[in-house]
């Protein structure tokens, strides 16, 4: 092999290293629920406040597939105890999806760090919406906001999503987020119902984040 072929071959094989990762953030930053603005909904930390505005918006469907399960009753109430237990989560980090506008504001749904891993640097992101909010801006937009803190302000080195199989709107949605079908985990969680559940798993890495992000902010620029 001559040396140009050598060079050659090991500047193929440099491409295909990971790009380095961004400082890694605290523990304490990973955990800390700040409030995050975009341009069409602010996400807030969830508090049993928002509870009403959720209950405006929900119906069946809206918890029918959700791994932890819904509320233990449709009421304000039901969705404020909901809510404190998400938030009683060890490791779990929850926002509310709030419109910015119209006045008074309008709770879309609620979006989540539902597991964090601080030492192997990823974060698992749940979402749900209300739907009177899926389809707009609101789920592109959440993500958006929490995608662009995993990885610029946290210093992630893995987003991933974990979506019921029988949920062919959330898995349509990760194709077009751009996210990557790694697979589907069998028999991974048990429903509230008892039933098994398989869950297909989807992740994005920081080298893919500029594409997917910039796919993001075009469908945002859609509405604006």
């Amino acid at each position: 092999m001559t040396s140009a072929t050598m060079e050659a071959h090991h500047k193929g094989m440099d491409a295909d290293l990971p790009l380095p990762l961004p400082p890694l953030a605290p523990l304490t930053d990973w955990l800390r629920p700040v409030t995050l603005i975009g341009r069409f909904v602010r996400l807030e930390p969830l508090r049993e406040g928002h509870a009403a505005g959720i209950f405006q918006h929900a119906d069946t469907e809206t918890v029918a597939l959700l791994a932890r399960g819904g509320p233990a009753e449709h009421s304000v109430q039901g969705w404020a105890g909901y809510i404190s237990r998400l938030n009683a989560v060890p490791g779990r980090v929850n926002w509310a999806v709030v419109l910015a506008e119209p006045i008074p504001e309008q709770v879309a749904g609620r979006v989540s760090f539902s597991t964090l891993n601080h030492a192997d640097r990823w974060a698992e992101i749940g979402t749900m919406l209300t739907p009177p909010f899926q389809g707009g801006t609101c789920n592109p937009e959440a993500k958006l906001l929490l995608m662009e803190r995993a990885f610029s302000v946290l210093g992630a080195g893995r987003v991933h999503f974990r979506v019921d199989a029988r949920n062919a709107r959330s898995r349509a949605a990760m194709h077009k987020l751009g996210a990557t079908e790694e697979g589907t985990l069998r028999r991974y969680q048990t429903r509230p119902d008892g039933s098994a559940r398989d869950s297909v798993m989807f992740s994005v890495l920081p080298e893919e984040w500029p594409v997917v992000r910039a796919g993001l902010l075009a469908r945002l620029d859609a509405y604006a």
